[in-house]
């Protein structure tokens, strides 16, 4: 009798186990789907750091079976609507989304490696080479130019036919904010570009994107997205 008892309580703690693992994977499931579609590798910090938290409150309900379920949903929900909230701050101020998201370091530029990025990046040459043998790059000479992004890939940009340089890769206005260290990279200063800006009746706050392209610059204006 005490044998049935003990097989039947057991039966039923493994139901609840494979009850709660069920209901979290397709409750996750929704949240997700309500975050937005990311790739695991272009996650940000605030995506990771959520993602981890979520994954650790699953477990550890999935494994004290006897709490109650909703000590789990409702940090769950709390963690999903704090992610939607810095999402939406981070489409509205470039300032926030480059506090916790970061931005794109110049780790190569015209074949020469950018030492001091590196180093403020913590990125070893090691982890450089290992990026340039994945794209089939044998000489660091090859590139023009690479830039590691916040995610952590390194998008790489070669040298055209012949060694012919390319379009330099970055903006030089972003959300009305003029990008002094791409200016520097293709030796023009803010002075330039205000000048340029000037023949075109324009402030750098009018400006949502512009970069440099064959001596010229191309924008798109804030009032074109309306």
């Amino acid at each position: 009798m005490n044998l049935t008892i003990i097989y039947l309580g057991d039966y039923m703690q493994l139901f609840v186990v494979i009850y709660r693992t069920l209901f979290f994977y397709f409750f996750i499931t929704l949240c997700y789907r309500i975050m937005g579609k990311r790739e695991v590798g272009q996650l940000g910090i605030i995506d990771l750091i959520v993602s981890i938290l979520i994954a650790e409150l699953v477990a550890i309900s999935i494994e004290n079976s006897k709490d109650s379920i909703y000590l789990t949903i409702m940090p769950v929900i709390v963690l999903v609507v704090l992610e939607l909230g810095l999402g939406f701050f981070s489409l509205k101020s470039r300032k926030f989304r480059t506090l916790f998201d970061g931005k794109p370091s110049l780790i190569i530029s015209n074949g020469k490696i950018n030492y001091s990025e590196l180093i403020k990046q913590r990125y070893t040459m090691d982890d450089l080479l290992l990026s340039l043998r994945q794209k089939e790059i044998r000489n660091i000479e090859e590139v023009e130019y690479a830039f590691l992004e916040p995610n952590g890939k390194l998008s790489i940009f070669k040298y055209k036919f012949m060694g012919r340089k390319s379009n330099y890769p970055m903006p030089l206005i972003l959300d009305g904010l003029i990008q002094k260290k791409a200016l520097y990279h293709i030796g023009k200063t803010t002075e330039w570009l205000q000048e340029e800006l000037d023949k075109k009746n324009l402030q750098a706050k009018d400006v949502f994107y512009a970069f440099y392209k064959k001596n010229k610059i191309y924008l798109i204006r804030r009032n074109e997205l309306n």
